[in-house]
C-alpha cells in the first residue's frame, strides 16, 4: 500500500514539475518573442541538450587531463578570485553569470566576472568581479618596464555608470590595480589605450554638470589620473585611437544618465555626435552629427585605413526605420550608412551592441542582442552579406584564419565563429558552448 502511495505521490510531483516548467518556458518565450521575432521554442531544447553535453564533456576532459588538476587559484582580496591554466589567450570577455569555478566543474553560481579564452575557444582564466562589467580594453603592447609581451594589461571597465575600473594581468587574469573615479565623476563603461600603451583614456561624466569628460591615466605609474579633457558632448561612450596616433575618436551618445538610477534624462533633446579630438591638447578637430537627433552613437571600431565603423542605438519611436551602421572618414562632412536589403534596419530592433572590423578582408560584423542576430557586411560594396540568428548575442571580435573572420559571444554561453565564403555571398557559423552567460563585449588580444 505504501509503495502505491509513494508511486502516486512521485507521479503527481513529476506532473506538477513538468507543468510548472512548461508554463515558465511558455511565459518566457512569449516575452522573448516580443523583442526577438526569430525566437523559437527549439532554442530551449537545443540549449538544454547543449548544456548537458558540455557538462558531460567537461567532466570527462577533467578526468583525463591531469593539467586541469593543476589550476592555480589565487584569492586576490574579498572582491576577486582568479583561477587559471598556463596557456596563451586569444580573447577576453565580460561575463554576466558564471559558476564560481567553471574549470573545476563547480555548479555554485557567481554573478559577475571576466574570462580569458584561448584560440580553441576554451577558458584559460576567470576572475570574479564585484559588479557587472562592460568593455574590456587590451594594452596594445608592453610598457617599457614590462619584459614579457604576453603579460600586457587588460583593463576591465564597470558597467555605466560605474565608479571603478580594474587592471588585470592578461596572462593570468590576476587583478593588479583597482581604480576609483575622482570626486564628481563616474565612468561610462569604455576606454582605450594610446598606441604606445602608456596612457589610458577613459570616457567619464561630470556628475555636477552632466557633461562628458575624457580622463587620462598613466599606465606606467599605477594608472594614476594625470588629467582630463572635454569630450565636447554629453554621454561619451566608446572611444578609439586613430591609427595615426594623434586623434581620439569619441562616440558621444548624447544621453544624460542619472548615476543612481541609470535613468536617461534627455531623450527628446539629446544631441549625439562623432567627435575627433587632439589627444594631447583636447582641441576639437571635427564633429559630425547623425541625420536624427535620437540616433545615439554608441560603439566604434576603425579600419586600418582610418575609416570609422559606427554602431547606433536609436532612442526614438519604434515605427521609424533609420540606418544603424554608419561609416566616416576624417575630413568628410557626413556619416554614410551601409546598405540593408529592402532597407530592413528593423531587423536589429534599433540596437547595435558591438562592431568589429576585419581590415585584411574588408569585412564588418555587428551584433544585436535585442534583434538576436549577428550580421556581416562587405565594406567594398557596402552591402549586407548575410545575418545569422544568435539570440542575445553582443560581443564581437576578429578571428582571422582559414575558416573564420569573426567570433561572437552571447548570453546563452555560445562562442560562435563566423566565416565568409570566397564568393562573399554567404557566411558559415560554428558554435562552441561554455557554461556561462557572456556579457556585452569581447576583445581580441592581438
Amino acid at each position: 500500500m505504501m509503495k502505491k502511495s509513494f508511486a502516486r505521490e512521485l507521479l503527481n510531483l513529476t506532473w506538477l514539475s513538468l507543468s510548472g516548467t512548461t508554463g515558465l518556458v511558455g511565459a518566457h518565450h512569449y516575452y522573448r518573442k516580443r523583442s526577438n521575432p526569430n525566437a523559437k521554442i527549439s532554442d530551449y531544447v537545443s540549449g538544454a541538450f547543449g548544456a548537458l553535453s558540455f557538462a558531460a564533456k567537461s567532466k570527462a576532459t577533467f578526468a583525463k587531463n591531469p593539467a586541469k588538476q593543476a589550476i592555480a587559484s589565487n584569492k586576490i582580496n574579498d572582491d576577486h578570485i582568479t583561477t587559471w591554466l598556463p596557456r596563451p589567450i586569444a580573447w577576453v570577455s565580460g561575463v554576466a553569470a558564471m559558476p564560481k569555478s567553471v574549470m573545476l566543474d563547480d555548479n555554485d553560481a557567481q554573478d559577475f566576472g571576466v574570462v580569458g579564452i584561448d584560440a580553441e575557444r576554451q577558458l584559460v582564466w576567470q576572475t570574479t568581479m564585484p559588479e557587472r562589467v562592460h568593455d574590456i580594453v587590451v594594452q596594445p603592447k608592453p610598457t617599457p618596464n614590462q619584459d614579457d609581451a604576453a603579460k600586457r594589461h587588460v583593463v576591465v571597465m564597470g558597467r555605466r555608470p560605474s565608479a571603478c575600473f580594474w587592471v588585470l594581468d592578461s596572462a593570468s587574469g590576476q587583478v593588479l590595480h583597482s581604480i576609483k573615479a575622482a570626486s564628481n565623476r563616474h565612468f561610462y563603461g569604455h576606454a582605450c589605450f594610446s598606441l604606445d600603451g602608456q596612457t589610458l583614456y577613459v570616457s567619464e561624466n561630470d556628475t555636477v554638470n552632466l557633461t562628458g569628460k575624457i580622463g587620462s591615466y598613466d599606465a606606467q605609474n599605477g594608472y594614476q589620473k594625470t588629467g582630463e579633457i572635454d569630450a565636447h558632448g554629453i554621454g561619451p561612450h566608446e572611444l578609439i585611437m586613430h591609427p595615426k596616433g594623434d586623434m581620439l575618436i569619441i562616440a558621444n551618445g548624447g544621453i544624460k544618465t542619472e548615476q543612481a538610477s541609470r535613468e536617461e534624462l534627455n531623450l527628446d533633446t539629446m544631441q549625439p555626435a562623432l567627435t575627433y579630438l587632439d589627444c594631447q591638447t583636447g582641441k576639437l578637430l571635427a564633429q559630425i552629427t547623425p541625420q536624427h537627433n535620437q540616433m545615439s552613437i554608441r560603439h566604434l571600431d576603425i579600419h586600418e585605413d582610418g575609416t570609422v565603423m559606427i554602431g547606433v542605438q536609436f532612442q526614438g519611436e519604434k515605427h521609424l526605420n533609420l540606418p544603424l551602421v554608419l561609416t566616416h572618414k576624417f575630413g568628410d562632412d557626413t556619416l554614410l550608412p551601409l546598405t540593408m536589403p529592402n532597407d530592413n534596419w528593423h531587423m536589429f530592433h534599433h540596437y547595435i551592441a558591438s562592431v568589429a572590423v576585419d581590415s585584411q578582408n574588408n569585412l564588418l560584423c555587428v551584433t544585436s542582442p535585442i534583434g538576436g542576430v549577428a550580421a556581416v557586411f562587405d565594406l567594398t560594396s557596402k552591402k549586407l552579406i548575410e545575418s545569422i540568428s544568435l539570440p542575445d548575442c553582443a560581443g564581437a571580435a576578429t578571428f582571422i584564419n582559414d575558416s573564420a573572420n569573426f567570433i561572437v559571444s552571447d548570453g546563452q554561453g555560445l562562442l560562435t565563429t563566423i566565416g565568409v565564403d570566397k564568393s562573399r555571398q554567404s557566411v558559415s557559423a560554428d558554435h562552441q558552448s561554455q557554461r556561462m552567460s557572456f556579457d556585452n563585449h569581447l576583445q581580441e588580444l592581438s
